[in-house]
């Protein structure tokens, strides 16, 4: 696939619950959405977009020399939204893929952005994602931690066969913690927008699972590294703290 072909997209709202307004919150100098952008735009896979319902998202995005687009304030996911800005962009359907990275992963590696495009060599894959060997022992039990449970395909391939807030897969072996950015083919992203909500995404509050359940394959890049999510005070903290030094 080609670069220009490729096009990142960055959803970001106002409303989270746990940190309100926190695409905008400061770390070293400049607004974490930022941060998310600059990491994307490193990674050299194509155009970096932020799609967004808040015009003071897009101002600070615009300001630090990005690019944003307006999408609608009543979306219920992410992927809703990342569609609506696809639609917006790229009317004529020249773009084959859509890479999803969450806004509040400030510490994302360029090159584990680039990792998930892997899987998408394999025609038979629809969307991809990544995940890392859980290595800390409560990791294992935290429902807050999402697991994928995978066939290998290779030795930093899995091909996916559930993602679940349990303890899984049962006995001795690694497991895998689900990082949520995503490289879906065009046609895979508009069909899984299209789908109503899954018994199991609906029971497990993993949107993933809705793919999954609808037959569509999710394969996963094996990476080294869980990168920092920001969601409460202490998140931003240790954010900041990483970051230090790093900003420009």
């Amino acid at each position: 696939m080609t670069e220009t072909r490729a096009l990142v997209l960055i959803p970001a709202r106002m409303a989270a619950t746990r940190l309100p307004g926190k695409p905008l919150l400061d770390i070293g100098g400049l607004p974490m959405i930022v941060h998310v952008l600059r990491r994307a735009e490193a990674a050299r896979i194509g155009r970096v977009v932020v799609a967004t319902d808040a015009p003071e998202i897009a101002q600070a995005v615009k300001k630090s020399g990005g690019e944003a687009v307006m999408t609608r304030a009543d979306h219920p996911s992410g992927s809703d939204r990342i569609f609506e800005a696809l639609e917006a962009l790229d009317g004529a359907g020249e773009i084959d893929t859509i890479i999803n990275v969450q806004g509040d992963l400030p510490t994302i590696a360029p090159e584990d952005i680039r990792a998930v495009l892997a899987p998408l060599d394999d025609s038979s894959v629809d969307i991809a994602t990544l995940a890392a060997v859980i290595r800390k022992d409560e990791e294992h039990t935290n429902p807050n931690v999402v697991k994928v449970v995978g066939s290998p395909v290779n030795a930093m391939r899995l091909r996916a066969l559930y993602f679940t807030r349990a303890t899984a897969p049962y006995g001795d072996g690694p497991r895998y913690h689900h990082i949520g950015l995503y490289a879906y083919r065009r046609s895979a992203l508009a069909r899984f927008v299209a789908l109503p909500p899954s018994p199991l995404e609906t029971r497990e509050k993993l949107e993933q699972l809705r793919a999954l359940e609808a037959g569509m394959r999710i394969d996963v890049t094996v990476v080294d590294t869980v990168p920092l999510g920001v969601d409460t005070p202490h998140d931003l903290e240790t954010a900041r703290q990483m970051l230090a030094g790093k900003a420009s």
